[in-house]
């Protein structure tokens, strides 16, 4: 008996009569079946117990992880350049920016986590993530639930070893489920996260690997991801001077254009080579004059161009497949330009890989070749 046929009986004898619930009118996703094991069995004996709580003799609960514990220390550069930010009516601005910019420290991501999982290839994760992003889009989630899966997925990876391939869509979905409750004000309920596996995963084991990807992260679940200082970055520039920050001033359809290259960049696991705020100034010098991007960003021309030269081959790739339409979300959502949307990022992404070798230009054009007309 396969495994999903053995779940579908033990359900439906725990539940003799009981009726199927109609599925909402969302858009139908498919289980991840690439990245699936042969046997299809939940291997999570290959996962590494991340951490151990331990009652210290003082009586409080201290947690025991393999990981060293990273305070928050601002950057080099956060102390050579001044903050960016404008004046702040309701804090000081400077407070503001050490805090975001140490939050790269304190979260840290790498590439190197490949190096620990000996069956996981790159090309998996970015089909991983293209599946989250279509998920989020069937459920109509936020762009910055995404990208907090997106996050917590390359962290606890970074903290796990040898990791089966076939557990991979159970933890991308257990991310998001984490993400969607940190960001949503209704997040999906953990069943229609069970749904869109196609009876892969049982909820219990949602909530089992829940509980250790949590305690892998040590709770830090408060990133500032690469999609929040694009937003933070694109408010700056858009700003008139008795504006405040907290109000969104920037155009919906520039910000759109922008987050499609951001996505289709996240896929590529050489993204991790840089910093979330590099990565985000990057994508904004394909729309924007880079010295206005340096001021709005903090970030000086020899910390952007590596990443400006990673960037281009994404950028072309992008333009080859025409500009994105803003969709309207106006039943469900009052920010629909903040709704995480998906595009065929794989077919553009084999696009980029192939233009990597030999870019058509090493750094973003100048402002009269730009491939898109940003007004601000």
């Amino acid at each position: 008996m396969t495994r999903q046929s053995g779940r579908l009986q033990k359900r439906s004898e725990n539940a003799p009569g009981q009726k199927v619930s109609k599925q909402s009118n969302r858009k139908k996703v498919q289980p991840l079946s690439k990245l699936q094991c042969e046997k299809n069995q939940l291997v999570l004996e290959g996962v590494t117990k991340p951490c151990i709580v331990i009652e210290s003799p003082e009586k409080r609960v201290r947690i025991d992880c393999d990981e060293p514990v990273y305070q928050v220390l601002p950057g080099r550069d956060a102390l050579v350049r001044p903050s960016p930010l404008p004046h702040l009516g309701w804090g000081s601005s400077e407070d503001v920016w050490l805090k975001m910019v140490g939050k790269e420290q304190n979260y840290r991501h790498s590439k190197s986590f490949m190096q620990k999982h000996l069956t996981i290839k790159p090309r998996m994760r970015s089909i991983l993530l293209d599946w989250l992003i279509e998920v989020s889009d069937a459920y109509t989630l936020h762009r910055q639930t995404f990208y907090l899966a997106q996050d917590y997925f390359d962290r606890f990876m970074l903290t796990q070893s040898d990791v089966e391939k076939g557990v991979l869509q159970l933890i991308g979905i257990t991310c998001l489920f984490i993400a969607a409750k940190m960001e949503e004000a209704r997040p999906p309920k953990l069943s229609q996260m069970a749904y869109v596996t196609a009876g892969t995963y049982y909820e219990d084991e949602i909530l089992q690997m829940e509980l250790i990807i949590l305690k892998a992260l040590r709770w830090n679940l408060c990133p500032e991801t690469a999609v929040s200082w694009l937003k933070l970055y694109l408010q700056v520039a858009s700003m008139n001077v008795n504006s405040d920050l907290l109000e969104p001033q920037f155009p919906h359809d520039a910000y759109v254009q922008m987050t499609r290259l951001l996505d289709l960049c996240i896929l590529n696991i050489n993204s991790l080579d840089f910093q979330y705020r590099v990565l985000a100034a990057s994508v904004l010098c394909h729309f924007l004059q880079q010295e206005k991007v340096e001021k709005v960003s903090g970030l000086s021309d020899d910390v952007l161009q590596p990443c400006l030269t990673w960037m281009s081959p994404f950028a072309v790739s992008l333009g080859r497949f025409g500009r994105a339409t803003l969709r309207d979300f106006s039943r469900t959502k009052e920010d629909g330009h903040d709704v995480q949307t998906h595009s065929d990022y794989m077919s553009m992404l084999d696009v980029a890989s192939g233009q990597e070798v030999n870019s058509p230009f090493l750094t973003p054009p100048s402002s009269m070749e730009k491939m898109w007309d940003i007004d601000l």
